[in-house]
């Protein structure tokens, strides 16, 4: 038999291992474990866009507060109104500048109007223009190549390779004064390409070379930048156009359509081939000499034999339809061994069988 003071020395042992153990764990931390979905510090940073912020770079939900890109519905009537008045402006180009002038459409973007000022290089002209049945302005603005690749050419400049580039200095009178023929021109000819769509004028307003002063619309508002690359021989420039969506808001409806073709999706060609082919199409025409209503009943009980009264007599005109549809009305009569009918007036979509 085990003696009880043995029995009490052991079970104190135990208690104090498990004291010791049970203090041990509390001590160390719990590690971390893929089923219990916590996160770490550091992926609760690179969510948060925080690991980054000192690198300039944002990630995460920083970077989706700060996000000040615009998106915006596509317009697809748009892009055709543009590519038309590429085709148009190439030609007006080449007669106001007696060169071989090429005109391509670069790029069309969406952003805010702030952004876009901000991002003018300097020195540029500004031309202010107004959308007169919208109601609304426009920026088209000329960088300062293609400004001295204009004025170079129409004052008799070399033929070939790019202009000496002056210094930073102010546009002069003359210089103001033929780009400004340039900014007319292209307005006169996108009007043009808006004809079909929607008849509007560009007026030309005013002339800038500070962007700041070129202001039309809130910075914060949605705008479509058009940027057209105009090459001119050796030399030229971008010219850009810049549309605020509150301009366009009154044609928004036009601009949503889905177009295709040179004329805005009529098609000179299938408009003739198919008046040809319905003038020569074959359609079967009845007869009605007369309708009844009747009941359900007396026309189940209807029987081989059985006499239906008409009261149409000799006179009674004659509806001639296709379909359902009420064309003519006539009289019926007899042409050598033929029943015919005499046509005595036409039946209008709204009059139906009256």
């Amino acid at each position: 038999m085990a003696d009880p003071t043995d029995l009490a020395n052991a079970g104190a042992q135990s208690e104090s291992v498990e004291w010791e153990a049970s203090a041990a764990n509390a001590a160390d931390p719990p590690a971390a474990d893929s089923d219990t979905g916590l996160l770490e510090q550091d992926e609760i940073d690179s969510l948060l866009g925080v690991s980054q912020a000192g690198s300039g770079q944002r990630s995460g939900l920083q970077a989706l507060v700060d996000n000040n890109t615009v998106t915006y519905e596509r317009l697809p009537m748009l892009e055709v109104v543009f590519d038309r008045l590429v085709r148009i402006l190439t030609t007006s180009l080449r007669n106001f500048t007696s060169e071989n002038v090429e005109l391509t459409l670069e790029s069309i973007t969406s952003l805010r109007f702030g952004d876009y000022l901000h991002g003018v290089p300097l020195p540029v002209m500004i031309a202010v223009f107004r959308a007169v049945q919208w109601d609304n302005y426009g920026l088209l603005t000329v960088s300062d190549p293609l400004i001295y690749s204009i004025v170079d050419v129409l004052l008799g400049g070399r033929r070939s390779g790019p202009p000496a580039w002056p210094e930073s200095r102010p546009f002069t009178s003359i210089e103001r004064a033929l780009i400004e023929r340039l900014i007319r021109l292209v307005l006169a000819d996108m009007a043009t390409a808006f004809a079909p769509l929607s008849t509007i004028e560009f007026r030309y307003e005013r002339l800038e070379t500070n962007p700041r002063f070129a202001a039309i619309a809130r910075p914060t508002n949605g705008a479509v930048l058009f940027r057209l690359r105009v090459e001119i021989d050796d030399r030229g420039g971008p010219l850009e156009i810049l549309i605020p969506y509150a301009t366009l808001e009154p044609v928004r409806d036009l601009l949503l359509q889905m177009f295709m073709g040179e004329k805005f999706g009529r098609d000179s060609i299938w408009e003739s081939h198919l008046a040809r082919q319905m003038l020569v199409t074959t359609v079967e025409l009845e007869a009605l000499l007369e309708e009844q209503t009747v009941p359900l009943g007396e026309v189940m009980a209807l029987q081989v034999g059985t006499t239906l009264a008409l009261s149409a007599e000799p006179d009674t005109p004659v509806i001639l339809r296709c379909g359902n549809v009420p064309l003519l009305r006539g009289r019926v009569g007899r042409v050598a061994d033929h029943v015919a009918i005499r046509i005595e007036d036409k039946i209008h979509r709204d009059e139906g069988l009256r």
